[in-house]
C-alpha cells in the first residue's frame, strides 16, 4: 500500500507539474499577442526554421534556394524587438557562411551563395531593424497594432450610435469616411437627456479628413460626449469651444450643429458653430426648410457666442443633419449640392426615408473624396 501510495503520489505531483507548465505556456502566448510578454517564444520558433532552412539548401539548393533565409528575417522585423532581432540576424549570418563553405563558391556554378543573396539578405535584414525599431519608439508591438485600431474603430462606431426613439419616431445615421479608409473626421454623439424626454445630438466635423483628422475625432468624441446631457443645451458649445481651444492644434478648429429635440412635442433647437443648416421637409407643403443657428467656428476665438434657432417637427416630417463632404465638391457650390440632397430625398418621402441615409450618400456623393456624414430624424404621420 505504502508503494502504491507512493507511486500514486508521484504521478499525482508529475500531474500537477504539466499542468503547471501548460497554464504557464498559455499565459506566456496570451501575453505575447496581446502584446506584453516576451518574445522569447517567437525568437525560438525562428532560430529553429534558420537550421531547417539550411539543411533544406544544402541538400537540394535548386529547389530551396539561399536566399529563402530572408524569410525568417522579414518575420522576424514583423514579430521581434530589436534586441532579439541582432540574435536572429547573427543565426542567419552564421547559416549563410555555413552554406558558402559546403556548396562552394559561385562561380562553379547556379544555386550557390552570391554577392546578390547576401545583399538581399542584408537588405531584407536592415528594412526588418527598421521597422522594429519604430515599433519600439511608438511602443505598439506589431502583433497588437491591429487590434488597437479596430479597438479605436469600434469606439468611435459605439459612440456614434444613436440611441432608441420612442414610439412614433425613426432615427439612422450613416457615415463614410474618405477614401474608403475606417476613420473619419465626422462623428457624431447623442444621448436622451431631461429624463428621456429630450434628445440632444451633436454633429461634429474636424478639420481634415480621413486618417488624418481621425485621431482628433477620436479625441474630441470622447471629450463631447462627457459633456453632452452633463451642460445645460446652451452651454454645451460654448465649452466645447473652449475645450478646443485648450489643445492648441495647429489645424485645430472644427464645425458643429446641436440639436434639442423635445420628443413630446416635436419642438426643438439647433444651435450651430459654423456648421451647414439642416434641412426640414414640412409634411403639409412638401417643402424643404433650411434651418441654422448662428455662431463661428469651433476652436477660432474664446467668448465666442452661438445663437439658436427653434422649430418644430410636425407629424409627418423630417429634419436631416449632414456635413459639407456631401454637399460640397469641386465641380458645383454647396447650394447646387443642397438642391441635388433633396431632390434625391424627395424620392423617400412616400416610403417613410427607412434605410435613406446611405442611399443618399451613395446617390448625392458617392465617389468624393471627403469624410460623408448624414444624420435623418422623422416624426412618422
Amino acid at each position: 500500500m505504502g508503494r502504491r501510495g507512493g507511486v500514486d503520489s508521484y504521478a499525482a505531483r508529475m500531474r500537477k507539474s504539466a499542468h503547471r507548465a501548460r497554464i504557464a505556456l498559455r499565459r506566456s502566448g496570451v501575453d505575447y499577442f496581446r502584446g506584453d510578454g516576451s518574445d522569447w517564444v517567437a525568437l525560438i520558433g525562428l532560430l529553429l526554421i534558420i537550421p531547417a532552412i539550411t539543411c533544406g539548401t544544402l541538400l537540394n539548393p535548386v529547389w530551396c534556394s539561399p536566399v529563402a533565409l530572408a524569410l525568417p528575417i522579414v518575420a522576424g522585423g514583423l514579430l521581434l524587438r530589436p534586441a532579439s532581432l541582432l540574435g536572429l540576424y547573427a543565426a542567419a549570418a552564421g547559416a549563410l557562411i555555413v552554406e558558402s563553405l559546403v556548396l562552394g563558391p559561385y562561380t562553379e556554378g547556379p544555386a550557390r551563395v552570391t554577392p546578390g543573396t547576401v545583399l538581399v539578405v542584408a537588405a531584407c535584414g536592415l528594412f526588418g531593424l527598421l521597422i522594429a525599431q519604430f515599433r519600439a519608439r511608438v511602443g505598439v508591438p506589431w502583433r497588437r497594432g491591429g487590434t488597437m485600431l479596430f479597438d479605436l474603430r469600434e469606439r468611435i462606431r459605439v459612440q456614434s450610435a444613436l440611441p432608441p426613439l420612442p414610439k412614433g419616431w425613426h432615427r439612422e445615421m450613416a457615415l463614410r469616411p474618405a477614401g474608403g479608409q475606417s476613420f473619419s473626421g465626422d462623428f457624431v454623439v447623442a444621448a436622451r437627456t431631461n429624463g428621456g424626454r429630450t434628445l440632444e445630438v451633436l454633429l461634429t466635423d474636424v478639420s481634415g479628413k480621413g486618417m488624418d483628422a481621425g485621431s482628433r475625432a477620436l479625441l474630441l468624441s470622447g471629450a463631447f460626449g462627457g459633456l453632452l446631457g452633463s451642460l445645460p443645451p446652451h452651454g454645451f458649445l460654448p465649452a466645447a469651444n473652449g475645450y478646443l481651444l485648450r489643445q492648441d492644434w495647429d489645424e485645430g478648429f472644427a464645425t458643429s450643429i446641436h440639436l434639442v429635440l423635445d420628443l413630446e412635442s416635436g419642438d426643438y433647437e439647433l444651435l450651430s458653430a459654423g456648421h451647414l443648416p439642416a434641412l426640414q421637409l414640412h409634411a403639409g407643403s412638401g417643402r424643404w426648410e433650411e434651418k441654422s443657428g448662428e455662431g463661428p467656428l469651433l476652436g477660432v476665438y474664446d467668448g465666442a457666442e452661438f445663437h439658436p434657432v427653434k422649430g418644430s417637427l410636425r407629424p409627418g416630417d423630417v429634419l436631416m443633419l449632414f456635413t459639407d463632404g456631401l454637399v460640397e465638391a469641386a465641380d458645383r457650390d454647396i447650394a447646387e449640392g443642397i438642391d441635388r440632397l433633396t431632390g434625391e430625398a424627395d424620392r423617400y418621402v412616400a416610403a417613410g426615408f427607412e434605410g435613406a441615409a446611405w442611399h443618399l450618400i451613395e446617390a448625392c456623393a458617392k465617389d468624393v473624396n471627403d469624410d460623408r456624414a448624414l444624420l435623418l430624424i422623422s416624426r412618422r404621420g
